[in-house]
């Protein structure tokens, strides 16, 4: 009766090397998985330009709706990076969570994460209208507005399920002092700081991380 739903980050898609290999492992032992492409990715329909974080928050609930549609009573979520902001926001608002697991999520000044990763000022992206993310796919300003009006820290005050955080403190994409603010506003969460480790978790801290969300 429990299914895991495994959320991926931006830019990437349900057939990340982090969501296979948890697809694999809970599989083995037994549990159910549903993994999904966001809005914009992968095999999902929309444009990327028109992505948004409340966007990626209705995908996870419609998500949850469709497992327990399939008659799955435990439902549990598992989020990264940007799938990790909107795993948040989701599990704040859903009654029909069991666990929580957030990998090196962004909790704060998304959109200004996205400007200074791309070295593009916000003020030209206003003037814009959008920017070109690793140079390869616009993004519109949209993006930056609507991360700006939501307080992910208000979502996850209402988080009534226990909650694990992986981040590593190497990560220059997403800073661990967001976790470790978060570990603070989630109600009883749990963080797990992987020393060493970047945004990606490679070689042994990836071994290390896929444990930790494993048990």
């Amino acid at each position: 009766d429990i299914c895991i739903i495994l959320v991926h980050g931006f830019i990437s898609s349900k057939n990340s090397s982090s969501i296979v290999e948890l697809e694999k492992r809970f599989n083995a032992q037994g549990i159910a998985t549903f993994r999904f492409d966001i809005f914009g990715h992968g095999d999902s329909e929309g444009d990327f330009a028109e992505i948004t974080l409340s966007e990626a928050k209705d995908d996870i609930l419609q998500a949850i709706k469709y497992v327990k549609s399939k008659g799955f009573t435990r439902i549990g979520l598992v989020g990264s990076s940007f799938g990790g902001n909107a795993s948040i926001l989701a599990a704040g608002d859903s009654e029909d969570l069991f666990v929580l697991c957030l990998k090196c999520p962004v909790s704060d000044y998304l959109g200004k994460l996205v400007s200074q990763s791309e070295k593009f000022p916000i003020e030209e992206w206003k003037e814009n209208g959008f920017l070109m993310y690793k140079g390869l796919k616009k993004l519109n300003y949209s993006f930056y507005e609507d991360a700006e009006k939501t307080d992910s820290y208000e979502y996850a005050r209402r988080i009534k399920v226990p909650t694990l955080i992986v981040h590593g403190d190497a990560d220059v994409t997403v800073p661990v002092e967001q976790s470790k603010k978060l570990a603070i506003e989630i109600p009883g969460a749990t963080l797990e700081v992987i020393s060493g480790a970047g945004h990606r978790f490679e070689g042994e801290d990836f071994d290390k991380m896929i444990e930790l969300i494993e048990e």
